[in-house]
Formats: C-alpha cells, sequence, structure tokens
C-alpha cells in the first residue's frame, strides 16, 4: 500500500514538473494543431470528379454489400428465376481469356490470350439483381481452383487446380430455405462438399444461373526510385458450360442475359460489355468485372496525414522531459525522491504516455471527421468502415504517438543527451516507415521493414482489410501493413517496453 502511494506521490510530481513548464504545454498544443492543420489542408486540396463527354459530375459510388462495405459487383449473368428450393448443376469444360497491353499504334487495339488468377466463372444464386445484393457462388478460378464465396467478403477454398476439357470441373449449387450449398466433382458422379453458406433473409425468389468476370490484370512495375507501382489492365475471361440441368421451380429452357454493373459510354454504348454464345447443350460466357469488396477510393486515415509532424514534435518533448534534468543535474534530486530510482523514470514514463495520448486523441477526433467531411464536398469518396473500426483508427492514433512518445523519453534515459535520444527515435520509427511507404524499396522489404522496427504501429491506423481472395496491390505505400492493426501496434509497444527497462536497469547502475 505504501509503494502505491510513494507511486502515486511521483505521477503527481512528475505531472507537475510537465504542466508547469509552459513550453512543453505549448509544443503538445501545437503537435496537435499540425496534425489537424495538415490533415485539413491535404483533404482541402483532394479533388475528385469523372468525365461525362465535355463535363465533369461527381464519380458514381460503388454500391453496398449486405454487411454495409463497398463492393464491385460487375460480371456477365445468364439466369432464370427460381422460387422457392432448387439447384443448378453445370460442368465447366474450359476457362480463357484475354489481357489488354499497351497500344502501339494510336486506334490499333493489342490484347493477348492469357487468364489473370482471379477470373471466375460458374454458377450463382442472388438475391435480384440489384448491385450489392446478397449472394453466393461455386465458382473456378484462373490460378486458384475452385472456391464459394458470399456475399464479397466471405471465400472457401475447393480443390486445386485448373479447368481444361481433358479435366473437366462439376459444379453444384442448391438452395434450402435460406442455406446454400455448393459442391464440386471431377466426374459428376462422386461429389465432395466445397462449403454450406446462410444467406440471412434471403427472398423466396431469387435469380441462379452461370456467371463469368475478370478483374484487372495487375501490373507491378519498378517505380523511379527502386520502388513497386501496382498498375492494373483490362482483361475478359470466357468460360464454356455443358451438361447444365435445374430443380426447381424455374423458367425451363427461359435464359436472361443481363451485363450486371458495366460501363457506359458518354453515347449510352456498353463499355468493354460482356456476352453470351450458345450452341446446343454447350453456354459460352464471357465476363469483365469482379464480385469482390471494392477498395478504390480514400480512407478515413488518409487524413491524419499530419502524423509525422506530430510524431516528431512529440519525440522532441518526451526526450527533453528526462535530458533537461539532466542538463539541469536536477536527476538527483529526483532520484532522492524514491527510495526505488526505477520507480521515478516509470512515472515519466506515464506522464508522458497520458499526456501524448490525450494530445494525439483530441486531434483526431477533429481531423477525422472534419477531414472526411471535407473529403466528400470535394467529390471524394470515402470508403465505408464501421464504427467500431473508425473509433479504433481513432483511438489507435493516439495510442501510436504514446508508444512513440514512452520510446523516446527511454533513448533520452540512455542518451542523456536530447540530439542524440531524438535521431535515435526517427531512426527507429520516422525512417523506416518513410522507406517503406514511398515506393523507395521493393514491396517485400518494404513489408519487413514496417514489420520488424517500432514502424510497425503505424498499421493500427489502416481501416481497410487486405483480402487474400482478389487482386491487389498490398503494399505499405498503397496503405497495406503485413501485421494487423493492434498487432502492429504491439510490436511499437514492445521496443517501448524494452527501452524502458533497458533504461531502468542502466539508471540504477550508474547514478546509484
Amino acid at each position: 500500500m505504501s509503494g502505491r502511494h510513494d507511486f502515486t506521490r511521483l505521477l503527481r510530481a512528475e505531472w507537475t514538473k510537465f504542466r508547469t513548464v509552459l513550453g512543453w504545454v505549448i509544443t503538445m498544443v501545437l503537435a496537435a494543431a499540425a496534425v489537424v492543420l495538415l490533415g485539413l489542408f491535404s483533404a482541402s486540396g483532394s479533388h475528385a470528379s469523372c468525365g461525362a463527354g465535355p463535363v465533369e459530375i461527381d464519380c458514381p459510388e460503388p454500391p453496398l454489400g449486405p454487411e454495409g462495405q463497398a463492393v464491385s459487383d460487375k460480371f456477365f449473368f445468364v439466369h432464370q428465376p427460381l422460387q422457392g428450393d432448387g439447384s443448378i448443376t453445370v460442368r465447366v469444360t474450359s476457362m480463357t481469356g484475354q489481357i489488354r497491353l499497351p497500344d502501339l499504334t494510336p486506334g490499333v487495339r493489342r490484347v493477348a490470350p492469357g487468364v489473370v488468377p482471379w477470373a471466375k466463372a460458374g454458377v450463382i444464386v442472388k438475391d435480384g439483381m440489384r448491385q450489392g445484393s446478397a449472394y453466393a457462388a461455386l465458382m473456378v478460378t484462373g490460378r486458384h481452383g475452385v472456391r464459394m464465396q458470399h456475399n464479397y467478403t466471405h471465400d472457401v477454398a475447393g480443390r486445386p487446380g485448373g479447368v481444361s476439357k481433358k479435366d473437366p470441373r462439376w459444379l453444384r449449387l442448391t438452395r434450402s430455405g435460406d442455406t446454400l450449398t455448393g459442391d464440386e466433382s471431377a466426374d459428376g458422379r462422386r461429389w465432395s462438399t466445397v462449403g454450406t453458406v446462410r444467406l440471412a433473409g434471403l427472398s423466396d425468389t431469387v435469380e441462379i444461373g452461370l456467371f463469368a468476370t475478370s478483374p484487372c490484370d495487375l501490373l507491378v512495375k519498378q517505380g523511379d526510385f527502386g520502388g513497386s507501382i501496382g498498375q492494373c489492365r483490362f482483361t475478359e475471361a470466357t468460360a464454356d458450360f455443358d451438361q447444365v440441368s435445374l430443380q426447381g421451380r424455374t423458367s425451363g429452357d427461359a435464359w436472361r442475359q443481363d451485363d450486371v454493373g458495366v460501363t457506359e459510354a458518354p453515347d449510352g454504348a456498353p463499355h468493354h460489355p460482356g456476352r453470351f454464345e450458345r450452341s446446343g447443350g454447350t453456354f459460352t460466357v464471357t465476363g469483365v468485372g469482379d464480385i469482390a469488396p471494392h477498395v478504390e477510393g480514400e480512407s478515413i486515415e488518409s487524413t491524419l496525414t499530419g502524423v509525422l509532424a506530430g510524431l516528431v514534435v512529440v519525440v522532441v518533448v518526451a526526450v527533453l522531459f528526462v535530458t533537461a534534468e539532466y542538463r539541469r543535474g536536477l536527476i538527483r534530486t529526483t532520484l532522492l525522491a524514491s527510495p526505488r530510482r526505477g520507480r521515478a523514470l516509470a512515472a515519466k514514463a506515464v506522464v508522458i504516455a497520458a499526456v501524448t495520448f490525450v494530445t494525439g486523441l483530441a486531434a483526431a477526433c477533429v481531423v477525422v471527421p472534419v477531414g472526411t467531411r471535407i473529403l466528400r464536398a470535394n467529390g471524394n469518396y470515402i470508403l465505408p468502415v464501421s464504427l467500431l473500426t473508425e473509433v479504433r483508427v481513432v483511438v489507435g492514433f493516439a495510442a501510436l504517438l504514446a508508444a512513440a512518445a514512452v520510446l523516446a523519453l527511454a533513448l533520452g534515459a540512455l542518451f542523456r543527451r536530447g540530439a542524440a535520444a531524438v535521431a535515435a527515435a526517427i531512426a527507429l520509427i520516422l525512417v523506416p516507415y518513410l522507406l517503406a511507404t514511398t515506393s523507395v524499396l521493393p514491396v517485400g522489404a518494404a513489408q519487413w521493414l514496417v514489420r520488424l522496427t517500432p514502424a510497425a504501429g503505424f498499421a493500427i491506423q489502416q481501416s481497410i482489410p487486405e483480402y487474400p481472395y482478389m487482386t491487389g496491390h498490398y503494399a505499405p505505400s498503397a496503405g497495406y501493413y503485413p501485421l494487423p492493426p493492434w498487432g502492429g501496434l504491439a510490436v511499437t509497444c514492445a521496443y517501448a517496453a524494452i527501452a524502458l527497462a533497458a533504461a531502468i536497469v542502466l539508471l540504477r547502475r550508474r547514478d546509484a
């Protein structure tokens, strides 16, 4: 009980030291102001629009999926209405595609044969024709075997391998109430279940049929400074189906075709349309697009562009909070106030962490909502996230600054010199972050850098997850980190804890 009372007394003493130095208080206020002003300035300078002939208009917003996330829902659909329970069984005998190449001669289109890894073709049950409606699909893919996916963000792997006339795949999708079951077979006789999903609130009448789609071909190019830049090229996928069999209350042989989500040119003509051909019992479906999460747009963390400026200011104040006592010869007075010398440094760490956390929290609570409002007003699409994710980004930002402050404080206690400690903190936190996020390094090296250094904590700001079942440039330069948000922050906190422990041990030895 006495030890707890002594530590509380130390906390009060350290807080009194901090708040009575007006320069430190003003500097922390300036840190919050820098985060807010730089974030709002960046948001006010970001504008987006789309061309509609001779004029610029606001870009159309992507549809929202059943779980509230932005989605891409573009595919060619050959379908019939299904009332109640039923199933569709097909055999996929081939899957081919085309990839658009840069034109060598203006007006002369160049394409090459090829199927991108996440091209998809198969069978699907969809709750109406509205983009973003609930669905479940069983499919073959370009390089990821058979998959069962539903509602844009859920994926289950089936048998690996491709599809050809010599090695076809049988697919069956069965509806029973709200439950959809996907089965696959190599010969149409022996079946194995890929997955079973439940689509809550599925309508009594749904659309059932065949589909094909193909996302862009991601081309990762070397940047000017040695890093990687992702570019996408237009693609399409074509699949041949036969042995098509429907069970349940359908329209028999009355198939309809829709190019779901097709983009229209200013004159109203479809841009890169899909198509459908039928020859006897063979259905050939060609599609463009994707059925997946939509990740193009501004994320809420894009308003936190002032983090680097704020972090530098916080590091300087945290270092001065401890080195000022060494410089003025007051450290022994501080240590004499506590018989256990490590407690004095721990009290300093708690105070600087608390002050920095409150500073970061206040800044983030202002810049995130106001910045996103400015971005929307400028025509930018803000990728929607849950309230819990938004709270995590705001609170995590403050926690990242607090962890960095404790690390800087510990370095100050280790080096005893402000300039050396500030330089070490910047080298450990900011330099790896800048190297990883400015396309200076290859993606692999950049990912390791923000996995093993204190810069890993910047992952706490990532609001849009990496989706392994869709094409994407998942690099730190694009805002994607290799560690989960709280895992990345834990790395920074671990560095801070280790540095603080080392400083306490060293303090006990050399100041005894």
